[in-house]
């Protein structure tokens, strides 16, 4: 197993950020109200990826919807909670165990939707360049204008990124604990080390390969070693 594969192993057998929740995170059920709302685009009968999916809050929910889900996790403590879950509940979801920065083992223009909610920020940059590329194959293209007929979209990407803008505890550790690459620092009581981005950055990794339709910034707070801290968050949609 790699060294981010041990780190949330660890992670998933003592959690000390990832939640034991079971139900879908409130940022996922925003995208898919976005979806509906502004695209007029259900997520029924779709084929879904869910990149990091954890302990598979997001890709049962989806399950449940009417989807086929497809997962790739790459901590297996992870992976045997998400399908003891989906098992309990009755529901058929394709979970793997991998790294999503290495080629993924699924056809090209096949998967409707993508799902990234904060599994991305662990990537080194190496990583990262293949994740962008393995999202951009495997989503299905959009169809070209016809008769006057705007050109349809094609799949859809959400994306949850860790921000910098405006947050002194990230800007802090950024000096205290620097990573090995831009923008990166190490969380040293467990070893991970965790890319932040500017809005600008963001944009313009992501503008290389999708059409962004909505980005916000939202913040949380998370409390790690008894202490609150503040996370600032890229909420974003994206076609290609």
């Amino acid at each position: 197993m790699s060294h981010q594969g041990n780190i949330w192993d660890r992670e998933y057998r003592n959690p000390v950020f990832v939640t034991k929740n079971d139900g879908p995170q409130a940022d996922t059920k925003r995208f898919l109200k976005f979806l509906k709302k502004e695209e007029k685009y259900k997520v029924e009968d779709k084929t879904i990826l869910d990149l990091g999916f954890g302990t598979g809050r997001n890709a049962n929910y989806l399950a449940e919807l009417g989807n086929e889900v497809i997962g790739i996790e790459i901590s297996k403590n992870a992976l045997e909670i998400a399908r003891a879950r989906a098992r309990e509940l009755g529901l058929s979801v394709l979970y793997r165990l991998g790294d999503i920065g290495e080629k993924y083992d699924i056809e090209d223009n096949s998967v409707d939707i993508v799902l990234d909610v904060t599994s991305s920020n662990s990537l080194d940059e190496k990583g990262r360049e293949a994740y962008l590329k393995e999202t951009y194959r495997v989503l299905k293209s959009g169809g070209p204008a016809r008769h006057n007929v705007r050109s349809t979209l094609g799949g859809y990407f959400f994306v949850r990124a860790l921000a910098i803008d405006g947050n002194k505890n990230v800007k802090n550790l950024l000096k205290q604990s620097p990573g090995p690459e831009y923008d990166t620092y190490i969380i040293k009581e467990i070893g991970l080390t965790e890319r932040v981005f500017s809005r600008d950055d963001f944009i313009k990794m992501y503008n290389q390969y999708f059409k962004i339709l909505h980005l916000e910034k939202k913040t949380n707070y998370a409390t790690f070693n008894n202490r609150i801290y503040k996370r600032d968050y890229w909420l974003c949609y994206m076609t290609k």
